[in-house]
This record gives structure tokens, C-alpha cells and sequence, in this order.
């Protein structure tokens, strides 16, 4: 299963390659954008933990949920080994988003997880009929936030009021010790496909 997931996700990353060469008629390489961290919220992969009194190779299944691994875990690339695992937790279209990292907390308390987001407050529908005759784009413009969407519906689909604030559930990731703050960022432009 793991070996497909990596096939899919280097087959994603080529046809994106293809995208930028047909859009800029230049390669991603000729243009200078190069991936700095990749990060996956929902996936299974196979890692030794500590049940009980001895490891054992599980299948670590994350839904909404990311890697936290500590610094100097053997899993790590070496340019995060002696800082930790990076932590993106993004928030809503219109807060801040998070930089975290993990710790040896968060292997002894949740093989090594933490989560990937605040989480909705309300469906997608429900946060239609709530926006009804709202214009959410000049919202975020008032705010300094540009937004582009497919459609004005997947932007209110999306909307702040949709999800739930994404410091307080970074406080509590920090409190409970399973990742560590390093960077609150501001959105400044939004792109919701």
C-alpha cells in the first residue's frame, strides 16, 4: 500500500511538472520553484513504536492528523533531525496558520501525531445557508486577504465562520506537550479550488 501511495504521489508531482512547462512554457526547474516541505493529513504508513515494553512495526493510520516526530528521530530527513518534524497547521481563509514541531511527547503520547487543522464547525451546506447574502470575498479584502476560487460557492463553503479557531487548538496541541509553536503566519492571499 505504501509503495502505490509514493507511485501516486510521484505521479502527481510529474503531470504538476507538465502543468507549470504548458502555463509558463518553461520547466518547474528553469523557474526556480522547488518543493520545500511536503506534508500529508491523511495516509498509513508503516513506523516502529513503543507498545509496552517493546517496539513493534504498526501501521499508523492519520486521518486529519500529521507526523510529529521529535528531534533526532531516526525517521527524520537530515535538514529536520535536529530541529524536528516541521508541523503545518493550517487555519481558516481568514486567521493565521501555524509552524510547529514535533516532540518526544507527542511519539510517547501519540505515535508520534498531532493534528493537521482546527476542523469545520459547520458543513459545507450549512455554511451556504449561513452566508446567504453575504459577499465573504470583500470580507477578506477588508482584512488584507485576497481570495480567488473556482466559483463564489467553494469560497463560502470555506468561509472563517465555517471552522474553528485554529489558535486555540494550537494552544491545546502546545499544552498537552505533542508539538511545539515556532511560527504564527497571517494569510495575505487565499486560493480555493
Amino acid at each position: 500500500m505504501e509503495l502505490k501511495y509514493l507511485n501516486n504521489c510521484e505521479m502527481i508531482s510529474h503531470y504538476i511538472g507538465e502543468v507549470f512547462q504548458r502555463i509558463f512554457n518553461e520547466s518547474s526547474n528553469s523557474l526556480g520553484l522547488k518543493l520545500i516541505y511536503d506534508v500529508s493529513h491523511n495516509i498509513a504508513k508503516f513506523e516502529e513504536h513503543r507498545v509496552g515494553r517493546n517496539f513493534k512495526k504498526l501501521l499508523v493510520h492519520r486521518k486529519g492528523a500529521t507526523r510529529a516526530f521529535p528531534p533526532k528521530h531516526p525517521a527524520l530527513p537530515h535538514a529536520y533531525r535536529l530541529i524536528g518534524q516541521p508541523v503545518l497547521i493550517p487555519g481558516d481563509m481568514g486567521r493565521c496558520s501555524y509552524v510547529l514541531v514535533g516532540t518526544d511527547q507527542a511519539i510517547e503520547k501519540s505515535f508520534g501525531s498531532t493534528c493537521h487543522g482546527a476542523g469545520r464547525l459547520m458543513s459545507r451546506k450549512q455554511a451556504k445557508r449561513i452566508a446567504k447574502g453575504r459577499n465573504i470575498e470583500d470580507e477578506l479584502r477588508k482584512k488584507g486577504i485576497e481570495v480567488r476560487g473556482a466559483s463564489h460557492n467553494t469560497i463560502i463553503e470555506e468561509m472563517p465562520d465555517a471552522y474553528k479557531d485554529v489558535s486555540e487548538v494550537v494552544d491545546i496541541v502546545a499544552n498537552v506537550g505533542i508539538s511545539q509553536k515556532a511560527a504564527k503566519i497571517r494569510p495575505i492571499g487565499v486560493i480555493k479550488g
